[in-house]
């Protein structure tokens, strides 16, 4: 879930109390929501969109002043259908109350502590001076990764393990939003490469990683199809997260493998327990070996080391 637009949730609560409505578009698949959250934004002061796991299918939601701009909404949703390739989707619309739709909003993604040492704090909450925890500022939105999800969790409280052996070089595949990235980032003093096969990811994590004051020197984002790009060739890496899924986890093993520095740790995740054996059957062919798994709910992560 993501608010967006051009004002904040903040301001929209301020303003005198005008007659609102919610705009809703549900079962978007995940390719067409940045295209419907542009178009929503043409006519809605904020818009925030929230993933539905058990269809894997998306909602987005805008809130303008009722009836506002319709033939411009007409126009940017039907342009929205054809650039994403998909028949013009069913709108409904509502009235709400401002407070009742931002109440909604921050109750979907809250502040939310991890682990002992970090603290995943979105943006339409107030951001007071934290002690005692690494605060990640998160933009949620489609790029996986807010901190809600079991794997996500498992992935940090991995980290937070193995954080005093200070690596140096980090590589989080499939960054998604790059909360992974940004707690090594912030943590320790490594250079970290985030990379993502999808366009999308990649412009939100760079986006979370200047929001958490992350500069190009000590976070860089890029677009990538696994250990393709000729950047990565022949690097080895202290760390690689590895938050994605069973089976593309076992197809990438012997790369992974030699992009891991002696010594080195992966942490793998985005399996559910059920797959934790074949997953690490997988990377023990190829030489690691298994330090500490992490079990929350159904969901698996492991962390696996290379020897010295």
């Amino acid at each position: 879930m993501r608010p967006s637009g051009p004002d904040a949730p903040g301001a929209l609560s301020r303003r005198r109390a005008e007659p609102l409505e919610a705009l809703v578009i549900e079962g978007l698949p995940e390719h067409a929501v940045p295209v419907f959250e542009a178009a929503l934004e043409q006519v809605c002061s904020t818009v925030a969109y929230f993933r539905d796991e058990p269809s894997d299918t998306w909602r987005v939601e805008g809130v303008r002043e009722a009836g506002a701009r319709d033939e411009e909404l007409d126009a940017a949703l039907a342009l929205a259908a054809a650039v994403a390739g998909i028949d013009p989707p069913a709108v409904v619309a509502a009235p709400v109350e401002a407070e009742g739709w931002l109440a909604r909003t921050v109750q979907a993604f809250p502040e939310m502590p991890i682990g002992k040492r970090f603290l995943i704090r979105p943006t339409h909450v107030p951001d007071p001076p934290t002690y005692g925890r690494t605060v990640l500022k998160l933009d949620a939105g489609l790029a996986f990764g807010s901190g809600e999800h079991a794997s996500t969790q498992g992935c940090l409280r991995a980290y937070e393990s193995i954080a005093h052996r200070r690596p140096r070089s980090v590589c989080d595949l499939g960054s998604g939003s790059g909360i992974l990235a940004m707690a090594a980032a912030k943590t320790v003093p490594s250079r970290v490469l985030a990379t993502d096969i999808e366009p999308w990811s990649v412009r939100v994590c760079d986006q979370n990683a200047r929001m958490n004051g992350l500069t190009p020197r000590r976070m860089r984002s890029i677009l990538a199809d696994g250990w393709k790009p000729r950047l990565m060739k022949g690097v080895r890496y202290d760390l690689i997260f590895a938050n994605i899924l069973a089976r593309p986890l076992c197809a990438m093993a012997r790369e992974l493998a030699l992009h891991l520095a002696p010594r080195g740790t992966a942490i793998l995740a985005g399996l559910l327990g059920t797959q934790a054996r074949m997953v690490l059957a997988a990377h023990q062919r190829q030489g690691l070996v298994l330090e500490r798994r992490i079990d929350v709910g159904p969901w698996t992560t492991l962390v696996l080391r290379r020897r010295g």
